[in-house]
C-alpha cells in the first residue's frame, strides 16, 4: 500500500466513525428515556393500586416495596439511582384519607433535557 491509499482509508474510517458515534449516543439516550417513561408509568400505576387497596396513599415509595407491590424500587436510568425520585404529596383536603395525605405523583429527579426538548423533572 502506498501512503496515499492508507490516508484515504483512514479518512473514510474517520468519516464513518464521526457519523456513527453521535447516532449511537442518541440511541442510548432514547433507550434511557423509554425506560424512564416505563418506570414512571409503573410507579404511578402502583401508587394508584396501593391507594385503592389500602384506602390511603403510600407515605413513601418504600411502602410499595414493603407491601409487596414492587420487589425493589426501580432505578432512574438518567441519574442511575433508586433514591432520586421526586414525590408529590396529596393536598390534605383532596386525599382519600384526610388525616394522612400521601404520595400523589412521582417524577424523575434528573436534571437535564430530553431529546424532545422537555425537562426530565416534568415527566
Amino acid at each position: 500500500m502506498t501512503l496515499v491509499e492508507l490516508m484515504i482509508v483512514l479518512t473514510i474510517i474517520i468519516t464513518v466513525i464521526s457519523v456513527a458515534v453521535p447516532l449511537y449516543q442518541k440511541a442510548i439516550t432514547r433507550s434511557k428515556e423509554a425506560v424512564l417513561k416505563q418506570n414512571l408509568f409503573t410507579l404511578r400505576t402502583l401508587i394508584d393500586e396501593y391507594t385503592f387497596d389500602k384506602e390511603k396513599a403510600p407515605q413513601a415509595l418504600e411502602d410499595l416495596v414493603t407491601e409487596g407491590y414492587l420487589r425493589e424500587l426501580p432505578m432512574d436510568p438518567i441519574t442511575k439511582k433508586r433514591d432520586s425520585w421526586k414525590i408529590e404529596m396529596e393536598e390534605a383536603m383532596r386525599s382519600v384519607d384526610q388525616k394522612e395525605p400521601g404520595i400523589f405523583d412521582v417524577k424523575s429527579g434528573a436534571d437535564g433535557t430530553a431529546l424532545d426538548g422537555t425537562k426530565y423533572a416534568e415527566w
